[in-house]
């Protein structure tokens, strides 16, 4: 699952948010890591949709590690 922003490859689904539960298409990625166990330089992602973009990147920017939140190119027609 392609979780990167950008366009989505046409053989690939596109990636469903990451909230519990939530089976929407995400439209957000967020780009986190955890600085006591990754290297500064290393990006997790986490897929969100509008109705979970604040509440998941409040999550992560509370406990310091958001890093990025950016849109999720739609796939090509």
């Amino acid at each position: 699952m392609n979780l990167l922003p950008g366009p989505v490859p046409v053989d690939e689904a596109p990636p469903t948010c990451s909230a519990k539960g939530c089976r929407a298409p995400a439209t957000w990625a967020l780009s986190w890591n955890n600085p006591a166990l990754h290297a500064p330089e290393r990006r997790k992602q986490w897929a969100a949709c509008d109705a979970h973009r604040e509440h998941l990147a409040s999550f992560l920017d509370r406990r310091g590690f958001l890093r990025d939140v950016e849109p999720v190119a739609a796939p090509p027609a």
